[in-house]
């Protein structure tokens, strides 16, 4: 029996990459996956089939998150899935740099997009969340390593993960009396469709395994064996944390 039978899952922005990665490897503990989506559908409904060709279940959801409305559509379809089941499990992975941030081009207008789908969208998840949330319940959310890491490029993105840090902290406080943990993870560059630049000259490849004390490139089932542990009962004494998933990028010089 899987370490998360009988127990329901959200996985926000689980189309592809690394929510997809989440998605399968809840699902293969035997929890039952909600699949969130906000445009491709042949993306999630790939992600769902993928989990029951495993012998696992799950169902898709669609919600443009930073949209008006959002958070009320997410939970109509969720809640229309679950049939009257509470949650159990929520992961917040849905967000994006969305190529802007920087402090010379960012306009205000790129700018309130990207913290409504990376810093507001997953506030206010939570909010409606906790009420359906089972007391003992887990909540992860995915921040970034780019908070630990000048880059100018996505300042912007980077202060709503910072948030995101901030977040996971402090509601840890707040709701450990119902038992709920709260953590956070911070991937590095992952080996997604989002990050297909890892690969655009064996140079690069190079440059980014050897920014890792492993000496290679973070996989989308890095992260999801990560999630998965914060989800299990094994991790019912971890909270409030923010666990680095970087592989030791950029640790130090080597010398």
């Amino acid at each position: 029996m899987g370490k998360l039978a009988g127990k329901t899952a959200l996985v926000t922005g689980a189309s592809r990459g690394i929510g997809r990665a989440i998605a399968r490897r809840l699902a293969a503990e035997e929890a039952y996956v909600a699949v969130h989506y906000g445009h491709d559908e042949a993306a999630a409904r790939q992600t769902v089939a993928d989990i029951e060709r495993t012998g696992g279940r799950a169902f898709t959801v669609r919600a443009e998150l930073g949209a008006p409305g959002d958070v009320d559509t997410l939970f109509a379809g969720l809640e229309a899935g679950l049939t009257g089941r509470p949650l159990d499990i929520l992961v917040n992975n849905a967000g994006g740099a969305m190529r802007t941030g920087s402090i010379e081009h960012t306009t205000p207008e790129e700018f309130d997009r990207l913290i409504a789908l990376n810093m507001r969208a997953p506030f206010f998840i939570i909010q409606r969340a906790l009420p359906l949330l089972r007391d003992g319940g887990r909540i992860v959310n995915i921040s970034s390593a780019d908070t630990r890491v000048a880059l100018p490029q996505e300042l912007a993105y980077s202060m709503a993960k910072g948030a995101i840090n901030v977040l996971g902290r402090t509601l840890a406080h707040t709701v450990g009396a119902r038992g709920i943990t709260v953590n956070t993870v911070a991937p590095g560059v992952t080996d997604t469709d989002a990050n297909a630049w890892i690969h655009s000259s064996p140079e690069t490849e190079t440059l980014t395994a050897t920014a890792s004390a492993l000496n290679r490139i973070g996989q989308p089932s890095d992260i999801a064996d990560i999630v998965a542990f914060l989800a299990s009962d094994d991790a019912r004494w971890i909270t409030g944390d923010v666990i680095d998933a970087t592989g030791g990028t950029f640790l130090g010089p080597r010398l």
